[in-house]
């Protein structure tokens, strides 16, 4: 897993880089002008453009900023946690001033932004269209408004995490009905919600670190765990787990936020071509998910014993079995109103029969 780096080293990395930007505008002499503002990006992704979607989403932003403010602003982004962990760089973010924006999982952003919980809701979405229609909308864009009040951070837009829906592998049995869960010791994040999903779908929840996941299949610690896709076969699970089932019962996504001071100190026009750059990145972003769970998927069909997709009846029963468990969970102990997460779904129930709709009449009609 990625690791963190100092304060005092995270200061040498971006002076380095601002010196070799210093140095290459001398040797053009003149021709080249200097940035009035930088934008320091950090993330957890690999700086591979072909393993993720964000670093690609992020460098097509990159250059959509410079282009559209003249290289008044300097982007730069820093990949795999070169700048600290996700707590670490939502922090410095707020602050903006040794990091201006940064992307952070559901889990992370839930530390800065406590009302963003509700979206780890189980069986949110039960389609791709669904999932991006809510996240692009206008519902979503408002609750997110909260997050500047709370903590400072504003929100950018949403990537799918690896292409959004989980699957779960298991070196048991394969998973077709929730009467499979029963007894079976899931690995999940260190997230409560998680936990709470895997209890009321009766299974064990085993929480723990990326790094120790292997060694827990593999010894018995644990007998299962859920990804996407392609984290499954990336990280080669198919080696200490023999099933695996596209449940979708997860959405993964991550959050895309901007240091609301360092934002309010530009001019308003270098804010709004953020603000359109960071919609088409997102957009971008959205087909390279895609792309990567569909790839994830088949190949995990090819290297699993047994490869098996939730059918929609089995996922019903199970989402009226986890739903409301969770959301006792998510209103009792952690604390958000139990309205919102009500109005979270239905507007969810909306999109979803608006989208079907608008899909007939467009094109089957």
């Amino acid at each position: 897993m990625p690791t963190t780096d100092t304060a005092g080293s995270t200061a040498l990395r971006i002076a380095r880089k601002t010196a070799q930007a210093g140095a290459a505008a001398l040797l053009l002499a003149g021709t080249a002008h200097a940035a009035d503002y930088e934008m320091v990006i950090g993330h957890l992704y690999p700086e591979d453009p072909m393993s993720n979607e964000v670093q690609p989403s992020l460098l097509h932003f990159e250059s959509l900023v410079e282009s559209a403010t003249g290289g008044a602003i300097d982007v730069q982004i820093f990949a795999g946690s070169q700048l600290g962990n996700e707590v670490e760089s939502g922090k410095q973010t707020q602050a903006g001033r040794t990091m201006q924006a940064t992307v952070m999982s559901s889990g992370a952003m839930s530390s800065f932004f406590s009302d963003y919980q509700i979206i780890t809701s189980p069986f949110l979405f039960n389609d791709y269209l669904t999932a991006r229609a809510y996240f692009d909308g206008e519902w979503h864009a408002d609750f997110m408004k909260g997050a500047i009040e709370e903590s400072g951070l504003r929100y950018l837009g949403t990537f799918d995490d690896g292409g959004g829906f989980v699957a779960l592998t298991t070196n048991k049995r394969l998973v077709k009905t929730v009467e499979d869960l029963e007894g079976l010791k899931i690995r999940v994040e260190e997230n409560p919600a998680h936990v709470a999903i895997m209890k009321a779908l009766g299974a064990s929840a085993t929480p723990l670190p990326w790094g120790e996941v292997h060694t827990a299949l593999s010894t018995g610690l644990a007998d299962g765990q859920f990804n996407a896709p392609g984290i499954s076969t990336a990280y080669k699970l198919y080696e200490v787990t023999d099933y695996t089932t596209l449940s979708g019962h997860v959405y993964n996504s991550t959050t895309f936020v901007v240091s609301e001071k360092w934002f309010q100190s530009l001019p308003e026009e270098y804010q709004e071509a953020i603000s359109v750059a960071a919609r088409e990145a997102v957009k971008i972003g959205h087909g390279i998910a895609a792309l990567q769970a569909i790839n994830g998927w088949t190949e995990s069909c090819k290297v699993f014993d047994e490869c098996y997709v939730l059918p929609a009846s089995e996922r019903t029963k199970m989402a009226e079995i986890a739903r409301p468990a969770w959301r006792e969970w998510v209103t009792n102990d952690f604390g958000v109103d139990e309205a919102l997460v009500e109005e979270l779904w239905a507007e969810v129930a909306r999109i979803s029969a608006a989208e079907k709709a608008t899909s007939v009449s467009l094109y089957a009609d």
